[in-house]
């Protein structure tokens, strides 16, 4: 398991990615109906919230929530669809506050569970809940779809749990496009 000290990625927070071609916006509208949807943010507010969180987030989801929708109820994540910006599933645990804005503590799979060196009070388990990343949903209410916003895995899409945390759907993860499409076409989901 591989952690990441915090100087490698300071700089990482401050990211602007490229805005998303059209297309790819066309086809998030197109799998979002407009009925489901939360209403976006607008750009000036994701500014804001990237500025309190010290924090850029990741193309093309910067672009979703402040143009398309600010979450879903029908959408990725089993349980609820996709959350809007800063919110949490029922089920989260409470290991703590949120700093999406800090370094994501991996830089690769860790099922902590597994690992004989590890303690119940590890504090990377709640490092890994929540540190660089916002919460995209739940998925059987055990498991957590992030997106990371730090470090050097940004804008991949990883899931947590209390037994350990993997990109997906492996060591070459989905970012928030790919995982949207895997979920609508139901190939290859989760």
């Amino acid at each position: 398991m591989a952690v990441s000290p915090f100087w490698q990625h300071a700089a990482v927070t401050d990211t602007r990615d490229q805005r998303p071609a059209e297309a790819t916006l066309d086809f998030l509208r197109s799998v979002f109906p407009p009925e489901w949807r939360e209403p976006a943010l607008g750009h000036e507010a994701v500014a804001e919230w990237e500025q309190e969180n010290g924090v850029v987030l990741p193309e093309p989801y910067r672009t979703f929530i402040a143009e398309v929708s600010n979450g879903s109820s029908l959408g990725p994540a089993g349980d609820g669809g996709l959350q809007p910006l800063g919110w949490l599933p029922d089920t989260w645990p409470d290991p703590g506050p949120r700093q999406p804005g800090e370094p994501f503590p991996l830089e690769a799979a860790w099922v902590w569970e597994d690992d004989d060196s590890v303690g119940f009070e590890d504090p990377r388990i709640d490092a890994t809940f929540n540190k660089g990343s916002v919460v995209l949903g739940s998925e059987d209410g055990q498991s957590f779809w992030l997106l990371l916003t730090t470090g050097p895995r940004r804008g991949e899409v990883w899931m947590v749990a209390d037994v350990g945390a993997v990109p997906t759907p492996g060591d070459q993860a989905w970012g928030f496009e790919e995982w949207v499409r895997r979920w609508h076409t139901g190939d290859d989901w989760s």
